[in-house]
């Protein structure tokens, strides 16, 4: 059974976010499947925490280059994720408790499309706007913090910015 379909509704048009979102989607579903399975996840589970980690890394590198301010409810997400992506693993490692790992499981495959789909468009619309490539890092239109009025949203109007 798989967890999340990958499918062109998550399709960005950014190639390296796309590829991205493609591993994190096969992470995911790979982790599902050793649940399924009834054997250990917690290593799968470790390597879809790694990924997500430096998935969001490079997420946030982008918005810093584009001009959002570091308190943008992106970054909120991004951050209430891994913090608890990373209190299942220490649940399973301190207290031997795998109870939550089935519920994230869940959560992520829910929470995933949405955030992509608006946020994370979002942030690729704000690279295309101000001419950002991210293989080199260079931008053609000055950010606007640089201008002096950082963007403090997401660019999703479900964050009220």
């Amino acid at each position: 059974m798989s967890t999340l379909d990958w499918s062109d509704n998550l399709v960005l048009n950014q190639p390296e976010l796309d590829h991205t979102h493609e591993e994190f989607v096969e992470l995911l579903n790979g982790f599902g499947d050793m649940l399924d399975r009834g054997e250990d996840a917690l290593p799968a589970f470790k390597a879809l925490l790694a990924h997500t980690e430096a998935h969001f890394a490079m997420e946030e590198g982008w918005m810093a280059a584009t001009g959002f301010e570091p308190d943008n409810c992106h970054s909120s997400q991004h951050a209430m994720v891994l913090n608890v992506m990373r209190e299942v693993v220490r649940y399973a490692e301190e207290l031997n408790d795998r109870e939550p790992m089935p519920i994230v499981r869940q959560e992520l495959a829910q929470w995933f499309p949405g955030h992509a789909e608006m946020m994370d468009a979002a942030l690729v619309y704000t690279m295309q706007q101000r001419g950002f490539d991210p293989a080199t890092g260079t931008l053609q239109e000055p950010a606007l913090e640089a201008a002096g009025a950082g963007a403090s949203g997401c660019g999703s109007t479900s964050c009220g910015h």
